[in-house]
């Protein structure tokens, strides 16, 4: 018996959650690192931007890896892929419990990074399949606002968790959300139809380094992919100190800096919540511009910030603004290659956490020498630039 088209779009609807939950993994396994990094480095002696190496170690795999999810969405289903990867991931994050050094805390989220990050890419990808192009920016909003609750609950775990149990207790409890989201998703895989694999006909599919050859050759894309690339390094360069920042100007303790810099991921839901209305009256372009000045009115705010008090507000006002420009840039990423979308999107994610690493590695320097004022600065003033050298792309491609 048919399916009706309401049950049907239930069906998806709850796909596309439990989707989001998988997300909400990833993501609290991508921030949870940040509020614990005053506590590794006292925990074994070394310096903030020594103990952010665990972020970098977890941030370039995941961004390597992202460039490979298209492959194996093809090759096992979209659905299928992201239920291993969280299984994966549920396994392979419990190293990270165990490290006695800091070069093996480092070690174990460098080898838990792959399998999580497909998920994020997959996902995308999945709902550019199923979602046309005109409701998309807005679901994708709402997919991507379960790794902004997950960023949210791995900011908050981070802090709150790390400060009473220790930071080795924090990614048993990551091990633990994985492994829910795994089998919400594995139980849909069966019975649901909106999770069987989507692939393209035999004569519309290419090898993967065709795939990377038509993304390389468009210039459009390469711009997609250099912008994101710039975004990640200047964005996260920046927000990765706020945590550490907090401990050593405030001496804030670890389960207020996890509350505070959460503000980032409230910001991300605000967002999400009004992306709809903010679309209709701005337009791409208009949220583009905007996320310039609210990003930089966010990073000087952190720079100038004359209690901490100011830091939440900075932090969601910094959340609202990244996604302005990052929804943007993610939905046009999942048409930059309809008939391989899935590589197009794990490419667009691979080159953002291929920035961050950079930016990361960087701004690390600079804050074991000067601390985090420089940081937000630079991050503030570079912030615009970016925006409206992508405004003039986008309006560019309009005339």
């Amino acid at each position: 018996m048919p399916t009706s088209p309401k049950r049907q779009d239930r069906a998806l609807t709850f796909v596309i959650a439990l989707m989001a939950f998988a997300a909400f993994a990833s993501g609290f396994s991508l921030r949870v690192s940040d509020p614990l990094l005053p506590q590794i480095a006292l925990d074994f002696a070394s310096s903030v931007g020594q103990a952010a190496a665990i972020v970098t170690a977890y941030a370039i795999p995941y961004g390597l890896m992202q460039a490979l999810a298209g492959a194996f969405g093809d090759k096992f289903g979209k659905c299928q892929a992201v239920v291993g990867a969280c299984v994966v991931s549920g396994m392979l994050v419990l190293l990270s419990a165990f490290a006695q050094s800091l070069p093996q805390l480092t070690l174990a989220r460098f080898i838990a990074a792959p399998a999580a990050a497909i998920i994020v890419p997959l996902g995308m990808a999945y709902v550019g399949d199923v979602v046309p192009y005109a409701q998309r920016q807005t679901a994708l909003a709402r997919f991507i606002a379960g790794q902004m609750m997950g960023m949210i609950a791995g900011q908050i775990a981070g802090g709150v968790i790390g400060d009473h149990f220790g930071w080795r207790t924090v990614f048993r409890v990551l091990a633990g959300v994985f492994a829910l989201a795994g089998a919400a998703l594995a139980s849909q895989l069966a019975g649901n139809r909106w999770t069987r694999p989507m692939r393209p006909p035999p004569e519309h599919k290419l090898s993967l380094a065709k795939e990377y050859r038509l993304l390389a050759v468009t210039p459009w894309t390469r711009f997609i992919m250099v912008a994101v690339f710039v975004e990640g390094a200047v964005f996260f360069g920046a927000f990765t100190y706020v945590a550490a920042d907090l401990n050593v100007r405030f001496g804030l303790s670890y389960s207020m800096i996890g509350l505070v810099v959460a503000g980032f991921g409230v910001g991300s839901l605000a967002y999400a919540g009004s992306v709809r209305r903010l679309i209709a009256s701005l337009g791409e372009n208009g949220l583009v511009l905007g996320s310039g000045i609210v990003v930089m009115a966010g990073y000087l705010a952190l720079a100038a910030e004359w209690s901490w008090q100011v830091a939440p507000f900075a932090a969601a006002t910094l959340g609202f603004g990244y996604y302005m420009l990052h929804n943007t840039l993610q939905t046009n990423a999942t048409q930059m290659l309809p008939q391989a979308r899935g590589t197009a999107v794990a490419a667009f994610s691979s080159a953002l956490f291929l920035g961050q690493s950079a930016g990361i590695a960087l701004a690390g320097w600079v804050f074991d020498r000067s601390g985090a004022v420089p940081v937000f600065v630079v991050a503030a003033m570079l912030w615009p630039v970016l925006a409206l050298a992508i405004w003039r792309k986008l309006r560019g491609r309009e005339l």
